[in-house]
């Protein structure tokens, strides 16, 4: 039985304050069958959603095609405790 490795945040940085600002952590967003929908984006990392790489990597696609401001952020994918 594979285990899966749930133990990854998505982190935005804002490209124009030169990294001053707080970053943010994505949450993801799911149906009650477990679907997901979306992703919002928080400043407490606590409360952000830890994924597998391949839930990572889809809710930065739907970040980058969906947020009408995504281009003003840098987005990647960091492992829990960085």
């Amino acid at each position: 039985m594979e285990t899966s490795d749930q133990r990854y945040l998505i982190q935005q940085n804002k490209l124009a304050d030169g990294g001053k600002a707080a970053p943010v952590f994505a949450k993801v967003m799911r149906s009650k069958d477990g679907k997901f929908e979306g992703v919002s984006f928080i400043r407490n990392k606590e409360k952000a959603t830890i994924m597998s790489l391949a839930d990572a990597e889809e809710a930065v696609q739907w970040a980058t095609k969906k947020k009408p401001n995504a281009q003003e952020y840098a987005t990647k994918i960091i492992c829990v405790g960085q």
